[in-house]
């Protein structure tokens, strides 16, 4: 015998920061369009994160994220894949905050998964200029 499951939707994307689109250079949380690097929660403000350039992350970028308390960072480093060092993200994972790396488009569909299931997790994104690419 089968049995039956009950799915509950989340209430409206307007209480919760949803990614609706993204493409090259962009995201739309809630359908506004952003383009430049920005820390995003679950509810709440979008915060700009002051950081243009993946060489130019340190520590204090990640000392920001603590502060919002959340119990798993995903971090969009870009169009590729790039890793962090330790030494960036120790100020998360000395509080036991799990820190997953991923290009910006899969950061995107992994935070609305994670925000779905009820988890406190941000969006770290980081976007870079065409000049200041490596």
């Amino acid at each position: 015998m089968l049995a039956s499951v009950k799915l509950h939707p989340l209430p409206p994307s307007a209480f919760y920061n949803t990614f609706t689109a993204y493409g090259d250079g962009f995201v739309e949380i809630n359908e506004k369009r952003f383009e430049s690097s920005i820390l995003v929660l679950p509810e709440g403000a979008i915060i700009p994160w002051p950081v243009a350039r993946f060489e130019s992350l340190a520590p204090e970028h990640f000392e920001q994220i603590l502060a919002l308390a959340p119990e798993v960072v995903v971090f969009g480093s870009g169009e590729r894949l790039r890793f962090l060092p330790p030494r960036l993200a120790r100020a998360l994972t000395n509080h036991q905050i799990g820190i997953e790396a991923m290009d910006l488009r899969a950061a995107c569909r992994t935070f609305n998964i994670l925000m779905a299931e009820g988890r406190r997790v941000v969006a770290a994104l980081l976007f870079e200029t065409l000049e200041e690419r490596s």
